[in-house]
């Protein structure tokens, strides 16, 4: 993923709002006010999301979930953060690049054109941070993901499959915090 300046993360922003707002328009158009509260009541759910994963201590990681869907990716990407809790530390840089590359994975195992959908949840506990990604689509190259898998395991980052078929990959990843030093 290349580095956005901040003109072109306005622009990609801005893009959203107008597409938003147009959609809005559109149903106020057609006097659907209730699609039009859900569509608001959307943006503002997600605002809060936005928000939570903001005020984590891992400004890679949030940067990088908040570009995704700016990239060509063959999937949709969304994220929970389950708690407003202060987090500690973890290691952001390894947790990044571990996401980047499980993308990259993703992205070639998968079938292109369809409706493929990633959700990453981020639960803060006491000792470590715990991240389930879900993945729902076709996989068409499981070998690709499962070498990933397999080279990418060390004691910073653990994770484990809970779930792994031609239409879903479910994943926990936990990682603990750094200590103090």
């Amino acid at each position: 993923m290349k580095d956005l300046d901040i003109v072109e993360v306005l622009r990609h922003t801005r893009h959203d709002w107008l597409n938003r707002l147009q959609l809005i328009k559109g149903n106020l158009d057609l006097n659907k006010i209730d699609r039009v509260k859900e569509i608001i009541n959307e943006i503002v759910i997600e605002s809060q999301q936005e928000s939570k994963l903001s005020n984590l201590k891992m400004p890679m990681f949030a940067s990088l979930l908040l570009k995704s869907n700016w990239d060509n990716h063959n999937f949709q990407l969304e994220f929970e953060v389950l708690s407003d809790t202060d987090s500690k530390k973890i290691n952001d840089d390894l947790l990044t690049n571990w996401t980047k590359s499980l993308f990259l994975s993703l992205n070639k195992a998968i079938e292109v054109f369809a409706e493929n959908h990633l959700s990453i949840t981020i639960d803060p506990q006491i000792n470590e941070t715990r991240f389930f990604f879900d993945f729902s689509g076709i996989i068409i190259k499981r070998e690709l993901i499962e070498q990933f898998l397999a080279e990418s395991k060390g004691p910073e980052l653990v994770h484990e499959i809970k779930e792994f078929t031609d239409n879903e990959l479910a994943l926990e990843v936990s990682m603990p915090f750094l200590k103090k030093g």
